[in-house]
């Protein structure tokens, strides 16, 4: 789900939600309460649950404080992740190479997305992992987006092998700065192109 396209259909329906599960609507708005007190959804009375879009700022922010997170993870698996564990990641990261060709950009997003978590998991920091938790349904649709933007998915490829070279080399300080750089760089684009996300606003003006 792209929540920042433009006809993008930002309503939960609970009921849907409850049947894709199996489980009554009691939980699924337990759990909705507690993604509007993140201030990650907008419930409106009367008028259902949707997503709330990030404004451009929101979003700017957020890729910073993924980047803090991340890079800190990097630091962590460099230490802690084992030889097996870092080998998974390079063939998973090799596999899916070759998809960042513009006619395969859909499944590179969705390998891109999970090269990342991996790299979170690797970090043996809960703490750390349920913190970057909260920005991963922004941060999952902000990456998704831009990921056939410009030259990203290449530069992507090549920043994901520098990241595994220095993990490897056991040197947390190196796979730290590469992995901020990286998400950095994904802030500047943002930064330079993304003036149309003003003009989608918030889920709140969406709904209003």
């Amino acid at each position: 789900m792209d929540i920042y396209a433009p006809d993008a259909d930002l309503r939960l329906d609970e009921r849907r939600m409850a049947e894709r599960l199996g489980i009554s609507r009691t939980p699924i708005r337990e759990a909705l309460a507690r993604l509007a007190q993140d201030d990650l959804v907008q419930i409106v009375p009367r008028k259902g649950v949707f997503v709330r879009r990030k404004s451009r700022e929101e979003i700017l922010e957020m890729v910073v404080v993924w980047a803090a997170l991340e890079s800190m993870a990097a630091r962590l698996a460099a230490s802690n992740a084992s030889d097996a564990e870092l080998r998974v990641l390079r063939r998973f990261a090799m596999k899916h190479s070759s998809d960042a060709g513009r006619a395969k950009i859909e499944e590179y997003s969705d390998a891109n997305i999970k090269f990342h978590q991996m790299i979170l998991d690797l970090s043996g920091c809960a703490l750390l992992r349920s913190t970057a938790d909260g920005l991963f349904t922004h941060m999952q649709a902000v990456r998704r987006r831009t990921m056939g933007e410009s030259d990203r998915a290449r530069r992507s490829v090549v920043d994901h092998m520098g990241i595994i070279e220095a993990l490897t080399a056991r040197d947390g300080d190196l796979a730290s700065r590469r992995v901020r750089e990286h998400t950095m760089r994904l802030h500047d684009h943002i930064s330079k192109t993304w003036t149309r996300l003003e003009n989608l606003g918030s889920s709140r003006n969406a709904v209003s």
